[in-house]
C-alpha cells in the first residue's frame, strides 16, 4: 500500500493508464514526484514499474479497493478514465470521500466536466437516447428491494449507483434495500425518465 511520503514533494496517484494517464505518469516520474499508478491492465502497469515501484493492478475502482492501494495518502489524485463517464464520476466521488486533498478528473465533454466539478448530478444527457438523472428515493420505495421496485420492467431504467451521504454503492444488486436518504442514479431514455419522475411525484 502506498504510504504517506516522508519527503516534502507532492505525491500523485494516477487512476487509468491510457495514453493520457501514461503520459502524465511519465512526466511526473521525470520530475521525480512520488507516484502511485493503478489500472486493470497488467501490461500497462508492468510498463510503468520502470518509473515507479508503486504500480498496482486493480480489477475494481470501488472505495474499498482504492483504499487498499493507499491512494488516499496522495496529495493529488488524477482520474484518467474520462472516456467512460460512469466509472469516472463514481471513482471521483470515491476519491473525494476517501479524503484525497485534491482530485483532478479528465472529462470528455463540458457536461462531464461540470458534473465532476460540482459533484452534483441532476440530469446528464449522453446522447439523444440516454440520460443519467439523479432521483431522491421516495418514501414509498424505502424498505423495498431493487428487484421489488421493478424500475427496469416498469420504466425501462437501470440503476447505476446509489448514494447516501458519503456512502456510494456503485454495484447495485437486486436485493439492495432502499433506505431513507438514498439518491439513485439511473440511466435510460428521456421518455422513461419522465415516466419515473411522474410516478415519484404522483
Amino acid at each position: 500500500m502506498f504510504g504517506k511520503p516522508k519527503t516534502e514533494k507532492l505525491s500523485y496517484g494516477i487512476v487509468g493508464l491510457g495514453r493520457f494517464g501514461s503520459a502524465l505518469a511519465t512526466e511526473l516520474a521525470k520530475a521525480d514526484a512520488d507516484l502511485l499508478v493503478i489500472d486493470h491492465d497488467e501490461e500497462k502497469v508492468r510498463a510503468l514499474r520502470e518509473l515507479t515501484d508503486n504500480a498496482i493492478v486493480v480489477h475494481s475502482l470501488d472505495k474499498k479497493t482504492l483504499a487498499e492501494t493507499g491512494i488516499q495518502n496522495c496529495d493529488v489524485a488524477v482520474v484518467c478514465i474520462g472516456e467512460h463517464i460512469e466509472p469516472s464520476i463514481l471513482t471521483t466521488l470515491n476519491l473525494v470521500d476517501l479524503g484525497v486533498k485534491k482530485v483532478i478528473a479528465k472529462a470528455t465533454s463540458a457536461e462531464h466536466g461540470e458534473i465532476l466539478r460540482t459533484r452534483v448530478l441532476d440530469v446528464i444527457q449522453l446522447s439523444e437516447k440516454i440520460n443519467i438523472p439523479k432521483f431522491a428515493v421516495p418514501d414509498k420505495m424505502v424498505g423495498s428491494t431493487v428487484a421489488q421496485s421493478e424500475l427496469r420492467g416498469r420504466f425501462g431504467l437501470n440503476i447505476i449507483a446509489i448514494v447516501n451521504g458519503k456512502d456510494v454503492t456503485e454495484s447495485v444488486h437486486p436485493d439492495y434495500v432502499f433506505r431513507s436518504g438514498d439518491c439513485m442514479f439511473v440511466s435510460g431514455s428521456e421518455d422513461n425518465v419522465n415516466r419515473l419522475s411522474a410516478w415519484i411525484d404522483g
